[in-house]
């Protein structure tokens, strides 16, 4: 978390400051460890200054925000924010973005527990760096044919495939366990033995779960970390089917009961009646 939903949702969220020059990068004093930050802030800031936004597009879990000649990348990881003006807590603030002209307007990317980065490329360089060998297709933009091939080459569980960047970028492990109890099929099962048929209803699913949870600006869990580019929270959650409702009857089948196990030291939710293997 944040995962694809919440990241296209801060895209989407920030898209005001497109057109507008920077007119200084800093980091807000804190306390706390920082993020990594590469190259330096004042480097970033010598590169940036004056330049305009000209893009802001999302790669996987990534915010990228791209001049003529780069791209800021902000990779939110487990419970950073990129916000305009707002944010959850001032003492979390990483890094903050002014710009010039009116109104006033500054881009903060906040992170609660410090495990984001934030990185200065080329973006002749995005592909080489970022994409080849570390990001397979993203989850809304790949297509059935080659979602297929993919599964078939693995034997891992399919709840752990969905979650493997290399094979599918922007799932992560609340919305793996969604679309799979959409799709009806059990977290366990080997991705490489799934019919073609489960798998074509495994790829619906992932299109509309992921497409609904954008249209209600992502989730909002209880510890209240995720907020959108205004800090308001997201919807999502109160659609939620199985995720962190363990012990709850299961809403497709109302006879069983939503189980939760481990899986790659990652918390899976299903309903062992409805989703078979």
């Amino acid at each position: 978390m944040p995962e694809l939903p919440e990241v296209e949702t801060m895209c989407r969220g920030i898209r005001q400051v497109k057109g507008r020059r920077i007119s200084r990068v800093s980091t807000p004093k804190c306390s706390l460890r920082p993020i990594r930050i590469a190259p330096s802030v004042s480097a970033i800031q010598k590169c940036l200054r004056d330049e305009a936004i000209l893009d802001i597009t999302r790669l996987g879990k990534r915010v990228l925000l791209h001049t003529e000649e780069y791209a800021l990348i902000l990779q939110p990881r487990m419970a950073g924010l990129v916000s305009l003006g707002v944010a959850p807590s001032s003492k979390h603030i990483r890094l903050q973005i002014d710009f010039h002209g009116e109104p006033d307007c500054r881009l903060l990317y906040w992170d609660r527990r410090g495990l984001g980065s934030v990185e200065l490329i080329r973006n002749d360089e995005v592909q080489s760096r970022i994409v080849v060998g570390r990001l397979g297709p993203d989850a809304l933009q790949i297509t059935s044919e080659d979602f297929a091939t993919r599964l078939a080459k693995t034997s891992r569980a399919i709840k752990v495939a969905l979650l493997d960047q290399k094979l599918l970028a922007g799932v992560g492990n609340l919305y793996a366990s969604e679309m799979l109890h959409v799709a009806g099929i059990h977290p366990a099962t080997p991705a490489a033995q799934l019919s073609k048929s489960r798998i074509r209803r495994l790829y619906n699913a992932m299109q509309d779960v992921l497409l609904t949870a954008i249209e209600h600006e992502g989730s909002t869990l209880s510890d209240g970390t995720y907020r959108n580019a205004l800090n308001d929270p997201g919807s999502y959650q109160n659609q939620h089917r199985v995720y962190d409702r363990a012990g709850a009857p299961c809403p497709k089948c109302s006879a069983g009961i939503v189980e939760r196990i481990v899986q790659a030291q990652r918390s899976t939710f299903f309903c062992s009646r409805c989703q078979k293997t």
